[in-house]
């Protein structure tokens, strides 16, 4: 099987290495390139995995995933484009991916040897359980054949799905700070259910359990909805959440009231400015060009 190097043992990159070793991945197959040493030995003694430098792991791979934070990129990439062009005389292609938020495939493109496929992929938190779900977008020298080999990479770690480059600010802002805005919705919630008389444990069981059980029921829906219409295949995933939403919502009922105060209160014109405005804010950090 191929070699993946992971660029980066923090959080992300250790929720993949987790989740390919989770997927049935073997760990003579990974490698680990990270530079701080109490890291480098935790992730080592953990995981049983063989961690080193960038220039070692980069030659020995054929997928180079770049999981370090956006202010590291620059550092990383001229080292992982130094290895790369060591390794050129290899018969093997590297396909390179990146996690990176705000880095373009281009900005890559422009650093790694001519030619060099490149994936650019924008997973989120609840990775680190397995049940997140990423966004891939390829480069110009990618293929589809290495999208469905990256996608393999991150099935592991939950969902996965393709957009074109220009989508991906649009889905940071929705998926990658989604599970903030989740975070806060129950924070909410548990606080509204304490004023309601609640002890504050009592309530956060609550609203965490009808959080994940309404989910539950949302993704089995969806996973048995059929297209309404050959010529619109997504109206039946468009709708769904409002068909489940009106199953327990009773004409003149307790949820009826409830939801009543939310739409006044403004909760859908809140949410498309958070999303805008975190679309932007995506917009304003991207890297571009090297």
């Amino acid at each position: 099987m191929a070699r993946i190097a992971i660029v980066g043992g923090g959080s992300m990159g250790e929720a993949l290495l987790s989740g390919m070793l989770r997927a049935g991945r073997q760990v003579k197959d990974l490698v680990v390139a990270e530079k701080d040493p109490t890291r480098a030995k935790y992730l080592s003694d953990k995981y049983s995995v063989f961690v080193t430098t960038v220039a070692d792991a980069v030659d020995t791979a054929t997928y180079v995933i770049v999981a370090v934070k956006p202010a590291d990129v620059e550092s990383v990439v001229s080292e992982t484009a130094a290895a790369a062009a060591r390794a050129e005389s290899d018969t093997a292609e590297k396909i390179f991916v990146t996690i990176a938020a705000g880095v373009s495939t281009g900005y890559y493109e422009n650093k790694l040897p001519a030619g060099s496929p490149v994936v650019r992929v924008m997973p989120n938190a609840p990775v680190v359980v397995g049940g997140g779900v990423s966004a891939l977008a390829k480069g110009r020298f990618a293929t589809a054949e290495h999208l469905k080999e990256v996608s393999a990479i991150f099935d592991a770690v939950g969902g996965v799905l393709t957009v074109p480059e220009s989508q991906l600010d649009a889905v940071t802002a929705v998926s990658g700070s989604g599970p903030a805005y989740f975070f806060l919705m129950v924070e909410a919630l548990v606080d509204a259910a304490v004023a309601a008389g609640l002890s504050r444990a009592v309530a956060t069981d609550l609203v965490v359990h009808t959080m994940a059980g309404s989910a539950a029921m949302l993704l089995e829906s969806l996973d048995q909805a059929q297209p309404a219409d050959e010529a619109f295949p997504g109206a039946a995933f468009d709708t769904t959440p409002a068909q489940l939403r009106a199953t327990v919502t009773s004409p003149g009922g307790t949820t009826a009231a409830g939801l009543r105060e939310l739409e006044r209160g403004g909760l859908r014109a809140a949410v498309g400015a958070a999303v805008e405005a975190a679309k932007r804010r995506s917009e304003q950090l991207g890297i571009t060009s090297g």
